[in-house]
């Protein structure tokens, strides 16, 4: 064991991880080193990194440039909060997203992350229709199996019960809408409109039944993460902008993934064809070289916030870090020096192409996604989509898959909060070679998987 595990196995407690044996017979991996889509472990052995970090690493390891950016910030200025007070870099990337994103979301609040985000996100749209006299909105509205964040409010909006039952009571109002997994729909025989039509029904019935009085958002991702890179059709969040503004209801787009060119867009609402009245953005825009995250509000939105006498009482001492800032506004650059964006564009259909070959293996029952956001669903039965039962996702999910596919060359994500999958988000800079060599890993370890069942 080396040193690094040694001291992580005895110190260091894991997130979203489990700690048993992780001093003795279940080590804890150490990565050692990034470059480009690739990372090395203590022991010197290659891996190609599936899932850019944690859908983050857009640029790809080891881009000196960034880390100089950082350093030179660091040495100018290391750290002020912009409480009350700005620096340059958080003053000129707040403009730089403002004139980024979408219709007139020009009002940019930073914070260190995506769950802070979405938490600002909610608390912001409870005092807005507090401030114009409609005290009693504050509901929020989410698909099932959604994931928005941990902190209490977040995850109060996340539509995973499993990962939030240790933590219950949480903070009350959050409410959820069928989400729009077309496999998982066989009745709509695989028309996805008919499916967004009928899931889109489904938030103005929620909102009718909970009172358009109560309800103050509605909070979805373009693509959505939990249960497996759940796509729809641009009409169905058309639809839900109309039944928004019917209702008085803020539309939040939560693009903690899906922006900063996952979906080969800066903010992946463009891509499908909609204007929220806030996004909630994080992980991409410094590529993973600097801890950031924003919501950006629209005029609408910041409008009585404007009035004397008012303030916003949230912020975060880390949110708009001057070094985070600085790198953010390096990566923006590098992304559109590079063509990032229409990389994906242009590379989206053959990743799909690629991973569906592996729907040859009997337990694959479906791939889907866009943009370099994918997910391989794992059934045990093709014909019927039949699912795992809790001890099959156990010895799959929990025990063999992790493993094999890092001890196979290929650090990705399984994941059985919804049904079982599979996800693959590499760095933007990817390409065909790196689309072969992960269908190979993945059909050699689901090949593996098929004999341990």
């Amino acid at each position: 064991m080396s040193p690094a595990a040694e001291a992580a196995g005895k110190h260091l407690w894991m997130h979203f991880a489990r700690m048993h044996g992780r001093d003795g017979a279940n080590p804890t991996p150490v990565i050692a080193k990034g470059e480009g889509v690739n990372l090395w472990d203590d022991r010197g052995r290659r891996i190609l990194d599936g899932l850019a970090g944690l859908f983050v690493v857009q640029a790809g390891h080891g881009r000196r440039e960034l880390a100089e950016v950082a350093a030179k910030q660091a040495s100018e200025l290391a750290f002020f909060p912009v409480w009350g007070y700005t620096t340059p870099p958080a003053a000129e990337l707040a403009e730089r997203l403002a004139h980024l994103a979408p219709g007139d979301l020009n009002r940019v609040f930073f914070t260190s992350g995506g769950g802070e985000a979405v938490e600002s996100a909610w608390k912001v749209a409870k005092q807005y229709f507090k401030l114009r006299g409609k005290p009693l909105k504050h509901k929020v509205i989410s698909r099932m199996t959604a994931y928005h964040g941990t902190p209490h409010g977040a995850m109060a909006i996340t539509g995973l019960p499993a990962m939030k039952k240790d933590f219950e009571p949480l903070a009350p109002g959050g409410f959820r809408v069928p989400n729009t997994n077309l496999y998982r729909h066989p009745e709509f025989d695989g028309d996805a409109e008919a499916l967004a039509r009928w899931a889109a029904d489904r938030v103005e019935e929620m909102i009718q039944f909970e009172g358009p009085d109560t309800v103050a958002a509605v909070v979805m991702e373009p693509v959505q993460n939990s249960g497996g890179c759940l796509t729809t059709t641009p009409s169905y969040y058309r639809r839900v902008r109309e039944i928004c503004d019917k209702h008085d209801v803020l539309m939040v787009s939560d693009e903690v993934i899906n922006a900063f060119g996952r979906q080969g867009h800066t903010f992946a609402c463009e891509k499908f064809g909609y204007t929220p009245d806030i996004i909630t953005c994080a992980k991409g825009m410094t590529s993973g070289y600097g801890p950031l995250g924003a919501m950006i509000a629209s005029e609408k939105v910041i409008e009585p916030f404007l009035e004397p006498g008012v303030t916003f009482p949230h912020g975060y001492t880390w949110g708009g870090h001057p070094v985070s800032a600085a790198v953010a506004l390096a990566n923006l650059d590098l992304m559109e020096r590079e063509g990032l964006n229409q990389r994906v564009l242009d590379n989206e259909g053959a990743f799909g192409d690629t991973l569906r070959k592996l729907l040859d293996l009997p337990i694959v029952g479906d791939v889907r996604g866009d943009g370099y956001f994918w997910a391989i669903e794992l059934v045990k039965d093709q014909s019927t989509r039949e699912t795992f039962d809790a001890a099959e996702r156990e010895r799959l999910v929990k025990g063999f898959l992790p493993g094999a596919l890092f001890e196979n060359g290929l650090y990705a994500r399984p994941d059985d909060r919804g049904d079982v999958v599979i996800q693959l988000a590499p760095a933007l800079i990817a390409g065909q070679a790196e689309f072969d060599e992960m269908e190979q890993i993945l059909r050699h370890t689901l090949t593996q998987a098929q004999e341990i069942l």
